[in-house]
């Protein structure tokens, strides 16, 4: 299991994610959409949207989106499985802490995510098996270099007929 708290930096990468997707910033105009989510204009950090059928469609297409950011997914080979559990205060604290420890696969152990199930959710807890493949430079690109997931500008909230996440990423 890891574990969240990391620190927060001066700047930071917004990330609202929907069903949509994903270019990079200099590729962008004011929004841009891929498969699954939406990249929102940013000054400085990256900021994207995203939307899910259920809360755990939501979560799991938030962690996609971060690693869709960092690489091409297309490239990945999921070798190993990694159980990470997490809580939070409430869905956005839980979204947050979420994806800092996805993020720290990255950061801390050079896994890049390629698949992910959520096998529990609720409003405070998120346990999901993720899917990853270790950093190799020569078969995998990094596109952009996230620092971090900031509380800055986060919203989960549920309509009529889906879940929606905005998230603002450190870059």
């Amino acid at each position: 299991m890891l574990t969240g708290g990391r620190s927060m930096f001066k700047g930071y990468l917004l990330i609202s994610i929907t069903l949509q997707g994903v270019n990079p910033p200099s590729q962008r105009a004011r929004s841009t959409m891929r498969h699954f989510y939406t990249i929102l204009d940013h000054t400085a950090d990256m900021r994207i949207r995203v939307s899910g059928t259920d809360q755990a469609d939501l979560f799991k297409k938030a962690g996609l989106a971060l690693f869709d950011l960092i690489t091409k997914p297309e490239r990945l080979k999921p070798r190993e499985i990694i159980e990470v559990a997490v809580t939070g205060d409430d869905p956005a604290d839980l979204m947050v802490n979420y994806l800092r420890e996805l993020l720290y696969l990255w950061t801390g152990n050079e896994k890049l995510v390629k698949r992910i199930e959520i096998v529990h959710i609720s409003n405070t807890a998120v346990c999901a098996r993720v899917s990853t493949d270790r950093y190799q430079p020569d078969r995998h690109e990094i596109l952009h270099e996230i620092k971090a997931v900031t509380y800055h500008q986060i919203d989960v909230s549920h309509t009529t007929d889906d879940w929606e996440a905005t998230v603002l990423f450190d870059v």
